[in-house]
């Protein structure tokens, strides 16, 4: 090797140790907040991230698992740019419920399916291994892994109705009494409590000291349910919030909130939940549709849904400034063309609308702003549709159980809206220089 090629490999080789933050303690290090800011290997940290509930399931090596794919899955993740992954720790109650998925992590209280608990073991040493991160929640406020009305179930108040059996005021009225039944949410911290303590059998190491841990989340969408929760509400998340910081006092908490509408619209509600000490970031989530922001027959053009998501985004910033912490868009998805489900199908106005929020991380990224990331739900990868809905043994993609397949998911050959995502990543390292 002569002396200009000696000093060029050099040269890179120092280049790559940097923007690894210095190797093995840089970007392998925790990410911390640390003056309203994402910090990663002692650099300003912004991401373009996905959902991917079905992860840990998926790495298991059980009947359902395909530890195949999740490799190629995390590859292509890998190579659009994406180093965070938001995931579901696990189903909990019996199989066999027609809107759940399964299998169950959780089958009754406190009894782990050790197969699925190696998933996850498995899942935190791949993405390690790829210097990626998960937000891990806990549990689920809706019916599509168990959640709330599953504890309920377990603290003997009978059967919760699924939402599609029932008007919303009566799912509502359901669910909201878990905040207000001692078994159900002890039943739930003790949860918390076996899973942040576990030892990954994998790596050997507790989680509490695994760095691809982005967050612990407390639950996928909490809410209230009703105006008369709002006060136990915030009482759960302090508490439970407590719970895992003195468990692990390495890694962030976060709440898995909506925004607004998981705060029965209530600004103040919101704050205090993401002012608790706890609490390290904000969480909204955003739905175009779903939120009747958009119609049917109106879905291919974006103008409104992206002028009533700039509304609700500015909503929130009021207690982002004053409490001095990022903010992550960790839900958002749009339909496709013509609110087709099938694979293969137009994306325009879904790549305009991810444009749009991505846009919104980059600016972020170029200001030092507080909207330190995104998440786009969610990735289908390379699910084949089996049927509109999903029973067992059916590829699970990025539509959960209660949904159509295909409503939301991102799959491997969307090539226009991956670009999109990589072209948002790309940028913001190019701001960052290294993350």
């Amino acid at each position: 090797m002569d002396i200009i090629k000696f000093f060029s490999v050099l040269f890179c080789a120092a280049f790559l140790v940097a923007c690894n933050g210095g190797a093995s303690e840089g970007n392998r290090g925790f990410i911390k907040v640390e003056d309203g800011h994402f910090v990663k290997g002692g650099a300003p940290y912004y991401f373009i991230g996905a959902n991917m509930w079905y992860a840990a399931v998926l790495a298991s090596e059980g009947e359902a698992g395909d530890r195949g794919r999740l490799s190629r899955e995390l590859d292509s993740l890998q190579a659009m740019g994406v180093d965070n992954i938001r995931v579901c720790v696990g189903s909990d109650g019996p199989d066999g419920v027609r809107t759940k998925y399964e299998p169950s992590l959780q089958p009754e209280p406190g009894r782990y399916d050790d197969t699925l608990f190696l998933g996850l073991d498995y899942l935190m040493a791949e993405l390690g291994r790829r210097n990626m991160t998960a937000v891990l929640y806990l549990t689920n406020s809706w019916e599509w892994s168990g959640g709330f009305g599953q504890y309920l179930e377990w603290a003997g108040f009978g059967r919760t109705p699924l939402s599609s059996e029932v008007s919303w005021s009566e799912y509502c009225r359901a669910v909201a009494r878990f905040y207000n039944s001692e078994e159900a949410t002890n039943m739930y911290s003790q949860h918390v409590r076996n899973v942040v303590s576990r030892v990954n059998t994998v790596t050997g190491k507790p989680y509490s000291e695994d760095p691809a841990i982005f967050s612990w989340q407390l639950c996928n969408e909490p809410r209230p349910f009703s105006k008369d929760n709002k006060t136990v509400f915030l009482e759960w998340v302090r508490k439970n919030a407590a719970i895992i910081k003195s468990l692990d006092t390495n890694h962030m908490v976060s709440t898995g909130s909506e925004g607004l509408y998981g705060c029965e619209v209530d600004p103040d509600l919101f704050r205090a939940i993401h002012s608790i000490p706890e609490i390290d970031y904000f969480n909204i989530h955003i739905w175009p549709y779903n939120w009747n922001w958009v119609e049917k027959d109106g879905i291919d053009s974006v103008d409104a849904a992206i002028a009533e998501s700039g509304k609700y985004i500015d909503a929130h910033m009021f207690a982002v400034r004053d409490a001095e912490k990022p903010l992550v868009i960790e839900e958002f998805g749009y339909p496709r063309d013509g609110l087709s489900f099938e694979r293969g199908t137009p994306t325009s106005a879904r790549d305009e609308y991810y444009r749009f929020i991505c846009s919104l991380v980059v600016e972020s990224a170029t200001e030092g702003g507080p909207v330190a990331g995104c998440n786009f739900w969610a990735w289908g990868g390379e699910a084949v549709k089996a049927q509109d809905q999903w029973k067992p043994g059916d590829d699970y993609s990025g539509d959960p159980a209660h949904e159509p397949q295909g409503f939301y998911s991102v799959y491997a050959d969307d090539s226009t809206t991956i670009g999109v995502v990589r072209e948002a990543n790309r940028k913001i390292l190019g701001l960052d220089g290294c993350r």
